[in-house]
């Protein structure tokens, strides 16, 4: 599942490979594993929520963000035997960056723009369509997006499918009809804000976040009603203490994230306003807690020197109530953001042995190049490692949660700043991680992309661009650009890693209890698809009780929009700079829409 060359990388929907030689459970994978010990894992590890066990109702699959599943019946000994089972497009040639829902015996597909909802009946021989769900968003969405027009997935609760459309709304669909529920506006495409992520239902509420950091938007997360839709608050991610939901119960864990009102004070003027922070990745919940954890993009503006200032809370791991949105605690990764390092990747959480103790962790493999492992009630910072060639920061300093940055990797107005890596998509972008509690590994798909960086004038106009840099990247040290990394929570470091020497690795990860993953160790099976891969796999049970893995098929989002027809390879500035990196991939792959099931 990398995008990469046609034999190897692009085409394989499925690249299923041994995770770890642990022992699988032989009693089956679907059995219970709610909160507490998956089968096959050791006591040292514990699931903080029901993982997947046949279904797949949420984009993560489960709330720890673990993207695991307990399904057993394919694994090592048989996966050979894998061959795709049905096929379908969504007729939808774009970047389709999401992953399926599989309910009641029935798979729910989301389209990118027009985020169509197509309800694939799974009791019928080789599925059948049982309806389309056609919201008609707003066509203006379009030319504002910044990175494609994708859609990152939707969510199940109470017989209804709840998905963002790009110009910022969310709906709530029947599950069983198709009939639109409710549809609420939550943001502004006239500001240039649009929503690409997933939405997470906590309880009685669907939590979502705002997309368009690179449009000089305010970054925020609201809470809608399930049953009606209606907003039931908004907390921004700068701005007053009163508009981020500050209160007393705020508690920073160092000294660097404490004081009133740093959404406004660490900027310039009203700067913040402009600030960007938005919310376009994963979104974790902590049942016990009643937290949810989600991290932050970069602060408005690329130019550093148009915004001086830390820049809360851009770039930051955010810890919210679950009822309420007041937020517990934060740590801002990279202050005063000077590369475009976004830290709205998926933040996993586990309860395990963790430096001779259990630990209630959060860990962010995170767009710096670090893995960052945090104690998700106080927001300590316990480990910081790097997985892939970094060179902006040598390290972190875990007493004061500072990094040791290298000063002449910091990026200015009027100067090319070279050779900094990882790149601004980062050791890794939005594509997913997934964690085996079985095996005690996070299996990261990583980028080895470095950059030449120059902060240049920039000037807002609503709804258009606000970058204020010029940007070219390449493939980073070492001969490859692309790796699969499995990292070791528990020891801070990596256990292994396979390469990929032309292009990143930039789709999702599923990890099972067949001690099976996609693209995690071994090859043991690849299958040659129509488009490059982007999307993340998810595993379920089928109505005849056997187990089946589906995946989409269609190039895009911001590297892999490279392989379109409108985007040169020529101008290694193009695509905000990633057409640099990404200048070969149209050699392997074009756009595509198609949806495999594969099984035995």
């Amino acid at each position: 599942m990398r995008v990469g060359r046609w034999s190897v990388v692009v085409g394989v929907a499925a690249a299923i490979v041994a995770c770890a030689d642990q022992r699988r459970n032989e009693r089956g994978g679907a059995g219970p594993a709610q909160k507490g010990i998956v089968p096959g894992a050791p006591p040292a590890i514990r699931v903080i929520a029901d993982v997947s066990r046949g279904e797949w109702r949420m984009a993560a699959g489960d709330y720890g963000s673990l993207r695991y599943s307990t399904l057993d019946a394919i694994n090592t000994s048989n996966v050979k035997d894998l061959r795709v089972i049905t096929t379908f497009s969504t007729g939808v040639p774009r970047g389709h960056e999401g992953q399926p829902l599989v309910v009641n015996n029935t798979m729910y597909v989301v389209t990118p723009f027009p985020n169509n909802l197509i309800a694939v009946d799974l009791t019928k021989p080789g599925g059948a369509i049982k309806w389309i769900y056609e919201p008609h968003p707003n066509p203006v969405s379009v030319g504002i997006a910044c990175c494609d027009v994708v859609n990152r997935g939707a969510a199940y609760v109470d017989g209804r499918i709840i998905y963002n459309l790009l110009d910022a709304h969310t709906v709530a669909v029947d599950a069983e009809s198709g009939r639109e529920l409710w549809r609420t506006k939550v943001g502004e495409i006239n500001l240039g804000e649009t929503i690409t992520g997933a939405p997470v239902v906590i309880k009685d509420k669907v939590i979502v976040g705002d997309s368009g950091a690179e449009m000089g938007v305010r970054g925020y997360v609201a809470a809608l009603d399930v049953k009606s839709g209606k907003e039931l608050w908004r907390a921004f991610n700068t701005g007053p203490d009163s508009e981020v939901k500050i209160g007393p119960k705020f508690k920073a864990f160092y000294a660097k994230d404490q004081g009133k009102d740093l959404g406004v004070t660490t900027w310039q003027g009203e700067q913040w306003k402009l600030g960007g922070s938005t919310v376009w990745g994963w979104i974790s919940y902590d049942p016990e807690t009643n937290s949810f954890f989600y991290g932050t993009a970069n602060p408005g503006v690329w130019n550093p020197d148009l915004r001086p200032g830390d820049n809360k809370w851009s770039c930051s791991l955010m810890a919210r109530d679950g009822d309420t949105g007041e937020l517990r605690w934060a740590f801002q990764f990279t202050a005063h953001d000077a590369w475009d390092y976004d830290e709205i990747m998926e933040n996993i959480l586990v309860d395990m042995e963790y430096g001779g103790r259990m630990r209630k962790l959060v860990v962010h493999p995170g767009r710096t190049g670090f893995v960052y492992v945090l104690d998700r009630e106080t927001g300590e910072l316990l480990s910081a490692e790097t997985f892939e060639p970094t060179n902006w920061a040598s390290k972190y300093d875990l007493k004061t949660g500072k990094p040791q940055e290298d000063p002449t990797k910091r990026t200015q107005y009027g100067k090319v700043t070279q050779g900094i890596c990882p790149s601004s998509t980062g050791a890794k972008d939005v594509t997913p991680s997934a964690f085996s509690p079985r095996t005690g590994l996070v299996y990261i798909p990583a980028h080895n992309t470095c950059m030449d960086y120059e902060a240049i004038d920039a000037n807002y106009i609503a709804g258009t661009p606000y970058l204020g840099a010029d940007v070219k990247m390449y493939p980073g040290p070492g001969g490859y650009q692309g790796e699969l990394v499995a990292w070791d929570v528990a020891h801070n470091r990596k256990a292994w890693g396979v390469r990929e020497p032309v292009l990143p690795v930039y789709s999702g990860v599923l990890a099972t209890g067949g001690d099976i993953g996609f693209y995690s160790g071994i090859e043991l099976w690849k299958f040659h698809c129509a488009s490059g891969i982007v999307g993340n796999p998810i595993t379920y049970l089928g109505p005849d009780g056997r187990q089946y893995v589906a995946i989409y098929s269609g190039i895009g989002g911001w590297m892999g929009a490279v392989a379109f027809s409108d985007i040169s390879a020529d101008d290694p500035y193009a695509a905000l700079g990633v057409v640099g990196a990404m200048k070969e991939i149209k050699k392997y792959t074009a756009p595509g829409s198609t949806v495999y099931v594969f099984g035995f």
